[in-house]
């Protein structure tokens, strides 16, 4: 079905730079983690570059230059809990999410742990606006695989090819144009680029309500 067509009936979104700002707390999480674990010290920056390897206990390996314990990931939760609630939401979110309740489900898709996925999302008071919940160490493969927005359509139960994926990096289009769902670029996201492929590019959260009402027309 081309996009003309198409009719969206939920929305999947990635947390990271499409919901919240949390280019500070979740780098600074990683680096009290590594310290603690005995590691180096590591920028922002450079904790940011590594989250393409996937989930925490994959980026915390990477970080340590060691396969990273359970007890470790475990003090990466434990920092992330204590600062989760310094969290900036993006402006304009906290609105569309209420107004998206009106007209179609919601889920979020991340390349964190769930348990660090719903840190986040508690401590910035958005949970309860989503119906399902997907972290990147319950599937197999993290981004671009579509392994995750695959999984968060089916726990919301509808077909992927009327779903839109909103997410701020080209590995969240990538993964989005991997299962054929709706690629919107959050144009408002820290790792956006403009050079990045995407079916809809929005400049405001808000647009999302009018991507819904007009369908993807």
């Amino acid at each position: 079905m081309g996009l003309a067509g198409r009719r969206l009936v939920a929305i999947v979104f990635d947390l990271d730079g499409t919901l919240i700002d949390s280019k500070v707390v979740v780098p600074d999480a990683y680096i009290a983690a590594v310290q603690r674990a005995g590691g180096p010290t590591y920028s922002r920056e450079q904790v940011i570059q590594a989250y393409p390897l996937g989930p925490p206990p994959a980026i915390l390996t990477h970080l340590l230059g060691r396969p990273c314990r359970t007890a470790e990931t475990e003090v990466y939760h434990d920092c992330l809990t204590q600062t989760a609630h310094t969290v900036g939401v993006y402006p304009g979110v906290r609105e569309t999410l209420f107004a998206l309740e009106r007209l179609v489900p919601a889920a979020v898709f991340t390349g964190a742990t769930l348990r660090a996925c719903s840190i986040l999302l508690e401590g910035t008071g958005l949970r309860s606006h989503f119906s399902a919940l997907v972290g990147a160490d319950e599937v197999a493969r993290p981004k671009p695989s579509p392994d995750g927005i695959l999984l968060a359509c089916e726990r919301l139960r509808v077909p992927a090819t009327s779903v839109a994926y909103v997410g701020d990096s080209h590995l969240d289009m990538e993964a989005a144009r991997r299962c054929g769902v709706l690629a919107v670029a959050a144009g408002w996201g820290h790792l956006y680029d403009a050079n990045t492929f995407a079916d809809r590019v929005l400049n405001w959260p808000q647009e999302l309500v009018t991507l819904l009402l007009g369908r993807t027309e």
